[in-house]
């Protein structure tokens, strides 16, 4: 475990000086990233710091490159001194509070050193200011999307704060992230339409999946299909399913004798390990899906489980294990060793000597390799981390589901038998088009757009796409959280993707049917001269969210009548499952009856108007009362559209003249015949007497 090293400086120093001790504690005592770390280098190899699931040997570097190079072939280091300070940041930091998106922390640093860099300045960290950390600002909001610009707007604050702290600047900085949150609530017009697009797979995917499953013969296509089908059945990640062990399947009977099925998971966003139960339509297409991924993978596990239990021993096929005591090995004594068959290309073998740097030998026209070099390098060959995939969900490779040999699932590639690999993330995205356009299971099955361009799709769209399915089907925001696996209910509004016209389908259909709504619109007239799906048409033309629900007002026929106050309005409805608008009436209902006790009070004290108050907020408490007991009966089924009903809205020519009969009208008086005139004459005497 690394070492952790809190700085402390010292404040009777000028920043200069604590800086030079912050960089040189950073360099000279962390271990973070390793102890052996060249702290002067400007590429650092961090992978064995973070753990990247589902990503394989990949490894993870950081290049401390300047912000208009960082995307080029040849890149051009940060400016001295900032450089040091830049990588002591990085790494203390990363000891304080390590993170799997360190790039962010890394965007901040190649900001802040061009804005303090710009127009030739010497780039002195200690000559930061508020000034600064706003051009670094302007620098990532020019490059970045909103989402990330906000992201490292937070890294700089953080950045701004711990320069301040600990006297690392000449001038204290206050400051403030400028950039906004992204806000994703429109559901309406070409931007919401985007990005719908754009998270959710396209129509001609979905209905190319399973042709593909069911007709898939290649071991590329059979895996990538059964993945995507897997990935159909609930909200996965891909990572989960790729840190999915063989014996992941869990049935149980159920009290009415049918079976359940499901997958035993572990989580990728910390949620607790959990069994995710499969919907009984798709039970029988995972089950599938899993046992062709476990037998295509079958042949993996057993060499995994060869080199756990023999670990200075090269794995060989039972054709070549008469050759594990031979010094010497031929071009076809060196392809049966490799590739467990001798009939592969004859020069397969000895290029794949070369390759790995083994030692070849001429005998007249032949090629001989030692097998003890040969064993030596399928041991350096293994993963790194072997006999573990990942050692924090506990999973070794012998046990794992998604692993292969060597190009097992190339198409053109010979299968290398002693040696296995996991199928990593970048896999799955090729495999589904992401990264070319020549070759994809779709492109590979003869599969396209409509317009006739190449299919393509992440692992990810599946998620928004059942997220969405199962928020326009009514699922509570607890129950989706818990399916996808999620901590938090907030994570849900970003896998929202219910479009406005979904909205008012779903309110349509309720309309007249008690169990779905409650409120005047269930209760249709039963016989009615037009069909009821017409009759909804009429009733429901439009919707959209607001901050407690949803509003079926029609904005075409006149602006809101009310200034948007949507819990005193009859075309506010609310759905029963939206948490975290469930939440937020909740809370208003703790401020209604705040609001009532103050108003009683004034009105005990003889304040002037304070029975209206109390009237007023006395009506707004039971309303939010009987609409919070309805979110709360478990007898109210999850999905039931709820609408307000009695609310007496008063015209306009109803408040005018409630008003003007108001001005006569004196606190605490028994007189309700005072009329407009006599009001009037009332004012008008009262004025005369202040003159007086």
């Amino acid at each position: 475990m690394a070492d952790i090293v809190l700085f402390t400086p010292k404040s009777e120093w000028d920043a200069s000086e604590n800086l030079n001790d912050f960089v040189a504690m950073c360099r000279e005592q962390l271990t973070v990233f390793g102890a052996d770390l060249c702290f002067d280098e400007n590429v650092w190899d961090i992978t064995d710091a973070i753990e990247l699931k589902g990503r394989g040997n990949k490894r993870f570097r950081v290049v401390f490159s300047n912000l208009s190079t960082a995307n080029d072939a040849t890149v051009r280091p940060m400016a001295e001194p900032f450089l040091s300070f830049a990588k002591a940041d990085f790494r203390y930091s990363f000891a304080m509070r390590p993170t799997k998106s360190p790039d962010r922390r890394m965007v901040a640093l190649r900001a802040l050193e061009e804005a303090l860099a710009e127009n030739g300045n010497y780039p002195d960290p200690v000559r930061m200011t508020a000034e600064t950390f706003n051009r670094a600002a302007q620098l990532v909001k020019e490059r970045f999307s909103m989402s990330s610009a906000y992201r490292v707007g937070g890294q700089l604050e953080l950045l701004s704060k711990f320069l301040s702290d600990n006297h690392l600047v000449a001038v204290r900085i206050d400051w403030r992230n400028p950039l906004r949150r992204p806000t994703d609530t429109s559901r309406v017009g070409k931007e919401f339409d985007e990005r719908r697009n754009k998270k959710l797979p396209s129509a001609a995917a979905l209905e190319a999946i399973p042709k593909i499953f069911q007709t898939a013969t290649e071991p590329s296509i059979v895996f990538a299909s059964a993945i995507a089908a897997t990935l159909c059945s609930a909200p996965d990640r891909i990572n989960e399913i790729l840190l999915l062990p063989a014996n992941c399947e869990v049935r149980e009977k159920k009290g009415d004798g049918t079976e359940a099925y499901g997958l035993r998971w572990w989580s990728a966003k910390g949620a607790e390990p959990m069994v995710k139960w499969v919907v009984p339509s798709m039970a029988e297409v995972v089950s599938e899906a899993i046992r062709r991924i476990r037998d295509l993978s079958a042949n993996a596990r057993k060499v995994a489980v060869w080199y756990e239990e023999h670990p200075n021993e090269a794995y060989l096929s039972e054709a070549a294990e008469h050759l594990r005591h031979q010094e010497w090995l031929s071009a076809s004594e060196l392809n049966l060793v490799l590739f467990g068959d001798e009939t592969v290309p004859r020069q397969s073998g000895t290029q794949w000597c070369k390759l790995k740097k083994v030692t070849l030998i001429k005998r007249g026209r032949a090629s001989y390799a030692k097998f003890a070099d040969v064993e030596a390098a399928l041991l350096e060959l293994l993963p790194k981390g072997f006999p573990w995939l990942s050692k924090s969900v506990g999973l070794k490779y012998r046990d794992a589901l998604c692993i292969v040999r060597e190009n097992e699932l190339h198409f053109d590639a010979n299968i290398q038998v002693g040696r296995i690999a996991a199928v990593t993330i970048d896999q799955i995205h090729v495999w589904l088009g992401g990264a070319t356009e020549k070759w994809s299971i779709f492109s590979r099955s003869d599969f396209w757009e409509p317009d006739g361009s190449a299919i393509k799709i992440t692992s990810h769209q599946f998620r928004h796409y059942l997220n969405t399915l199962a928020q326009a089907g009514g699922m509570s925001q607890l129950d989706i959280a818990k399916w996808s696996g999620r901590r938090d209910i907030r994570q849900n509004a970003a896998y929202d993707h219910v479009s406005a016209d979904e909205l008012v389908l779903k309110i349509r259909n309720a309309l007249g049917d008690d169990r779905q709504m409650f409120g005047p619109l269930a209760e249709l007239p039963k016989r009615i001269v037009i069909h009821r799906d017409e009759f909804a048409r009429l009733k429901v033309p439009t919707a959209h969210t607001t901050e407690f629900g949803v509003c079926i007002h029609d904005y075409t026929m006149a602006p809101c009548q009310l200034h948007a106050d949507c819990l005193n309005c009859h075309e506010q409805v609310c759905i029963k499952g939206d948490e975290v608008r469930a939440a937020r009436i909740r809370a208003e209902l703790d401020t209604a009856r705040e609001s009532l006790a103050a108003a009683e009070q004034a009105q005990g004290d003889g304040y002037f108007g304070a029975s209206r108050w109390v009237a007023h907020h006395r009506l707004g408490v039971e309303r939010l009362t009987q609409l919070c007991e309805i979110l709360d009966d478990p007898k109210v089924p999850m999905g039931a559209v709820i609408q307000l009903s009695n609310i007496q809205t008063a015209s306009r020519i109803e408040q005018a003249a409630e008003a003007r009969a108001g001005l006569g009208h004196e606190e605490g008086s028994s007189d309700e015949s005072v009329t407009p005139s006599q009001a009037m004459r009332n004012l008008l005497t009262m004025m005369e007497n202040s003159d007086a």
